[in-house]
């Protein structure tokens, strides 16, 4: 008797555990109220079970009915599944679907969405907090406390501190409240301003309006820490970008004297080889995709400085000496350039896709993204630069392209081909330049106008530089980069443009050797 007692009890508590999801919190959802509908799928969603999982996905679905006596079942393939036991049981009579409305239906996909935090793969877990920092509601606390007390991982704990306490804004209880309002006095979501201001402005508990100043001022200065930062990350972007436009310019216009109008179009050159290098692996090498840009450097180079120096050999070294016929002529070979592009690529932007090891960012100062494209832009940018300095000084190329320049006749004298440094030196610039089209394909799309949107920040950065000088070149291009994403937010893009201009042209009047004055018999 006894063990039939301990069985039949056994029975009883099992078939009680295995109760899929409460009846009393189902109920709601076959009634008309539709505050307690939303908060009856908040509960589901808070048990955090298989079965709470797959009865909210059926409510996203359509695929749940109640009978009139309000029981709710899950109907599929002519199945029907008790909601509350989870049991298979007979299509009842009278089922009539749950009607699911805008409102019912967000609250399913935030619960859908705050149910990732139980994903046994960390990187969903950390989208989903992550996620959840922008629109956690108090009808997920349950849901958020209870993925915190059983998370492990330390970086995700943290957040789902924050975000509870985000949850937890709304609380009816003033201590709950504010508790929450100075859980979030670390936290760098801007998002949370306008729920802060508000409270600080409309909640009737003083002591939660004088802790919402508190965390309103500590998250205002660590936003404005953040943007400090972030411009001057993407300050220096822009100015790498700047100076790998400008480094080939430095050489055929600071070192040759040839005001290259084309050079905008080399630019476009190398950036269409780095979308040929792309095909061409897509189509004989998918399984080394990624390491297309690394073949499309050299490629870049070797394309551009070939066109630089047909370009020298056929129409510029008729010109030397003679700025405004050379400006006019490289503005037509522009023209032509552009024209031959869309005959060949059509009119239309092509994509140049990041590899995978150049795309998404690094978090920093909690929501600063730092894009990997634009790291390996500076990082690049710094090597090209180092490449050209030692061409230059360290190289017999670099000693005969500087004695050409400072005093042609003398070089001729001793036995240097001034015609063919000439040469040499207009295809290095070119290459340059094409290696500025490799990184500027790795920000956006490719099309023919491409290179006209940098001819004159380039030659601003050459003239503000100083003509001829490297350490100029470099220094103008991070200054110009930093400017304008300084002044951006102040007085918008077109006038940060208009006044850096302005500043250029006062700078050039006041010191016309730019900022490093070039020595020696070149200064004559």
């Amino acid at each position: 008797m006894l063990r039939k007692l301990l069985l039949i009890a056994c029975l009883c508590f099992s078939a009680s555990a295995s109760a899929a999801i409460p009846p009393e919190t189902l109920a709601p959802l076959a009634g008309d109220d539709m505050d307690a509908r939303v908060e009856a799928v908040g509960k589901i969603g808070a048990l955090a079970t298989d079965e709470a999982t797959r009865f909210l996905a059926s409510l996203q679905n359509g695929g749940v009915y109640a009978t009139p006596d309000g029981k709710l079942y899950i109907v599929a393939d002519d199945k029907a599944i008790d909601a509350a036991s989870g049991a298979a049981v007979a299509m009842p009579e009278g089922l009539d679907g749950i009607m699911v409305n805008n409102r019912l239906r967000g609250a399913v996909e935030d619960a859908m969405s705050a149910l990732k935090m139980f994903s046994p793969d960390r990187a969903q877990r950390l989208a989903a907090v992550t996620e959840l920092q922008k629109s956690a509601t108090l009808a997920q606390a349950p849901l958020i406390e209870k993925a915190l007390g059983k998370e492990t991982d330390a970086e995700i704990r943290s957040l789902l501190r924050l975000v509870a306490a985000t949850a937890n804004l709304h609380a009816p209880q003033a201590a709950q409240r504010r508790a929450a309002v100075e859980a979030l006095a670390d936290s760098s979501n801007a998002s949370l301003r306008p729920t802060l201001q508000s409270m600080l402005s409309q909640d009737p508990d003083q002591s939660v309006r004088i802790a919402a100043a508190q965390t309103l001022q500590a998250l205002d200065s660590r936003l404005a820490r953040t943007e400090f930062v972030g411009n001057l990350f993407y300050g220096v972007s822009l100015g790498s970008v700047l100076l790998l436009a400008a480094l080939g310019l430095a050489i055929t216009f600071g070192l040759m004297g040839i005001i290259n109008m084309a050079h905008g179009e080399l630019l476009m050159i190398g950036a269409y080889t780095t979308y040929l290098c792309q095909l061409a692996f897509r189509r004989w090498m998918p399984d080394a995709l990624d390491w297309y840009l690394v073949a499309a450097l050299p490629a870049a180079f070797i394309v551009t400085a070939l066109v630089g120096v047909a370009l020298e050999r056929t129409v510029i070294r008729w010109l030397y000496g003679r700025p405004l016929e050379t400006l006019l002529a490289t503005w037509g070979i522009s023209l032509i350039l552009m024209q031959a592009v869309r005959t060949i690529f059509g009119a239309q932007n092509v994509e140049v896709a990041n590899p995978a090891w150049m795309s998404g960012g690094v978090t920093v100062l909690g929501s600063l993204v730092l894009a990997y494209n634009r790291i390996a832009i500076i990082v690049f940018a710094a090597l090209v630069v180092a490449g050209v300095w030692l061409i230059l000084n360290k190289t017999r190329l670099g000693l005969f392209v500087r004695a050409v320049m400072q005093n042609r006749r003398m070089a001729g004298c001793v036995g240097v081909s001034t015609a063919r440094i000439d040469m040499m030196t207009f295809g290095l610039g070119s290459g340059i330049a094409g290696l500025g089209g490799v990184a500027l394909s790795q920000l956006g799309n490719v099309g023919p106008d491409l290179g006209q949107g940098y001819v004159v920040d380039s030659f601003m950065v050459v003239v503000l530089g100083g003509v001829g000088q490297l350490a100029g070149t470099v220094i103008a291009a991070l200054g110009l980069g930093e400017a304008n994403k300084f002044l951006e937010p102040v007085a918008g893009a077109v006038l940060a443009k208009i006044a850096i201009l302005i500043f250029i042209i006062i700078f050039i009047q006041k010191r016309p050797q730019g900022l490093f004055a070039m020595k020696g018999r070149s200064a004559e």
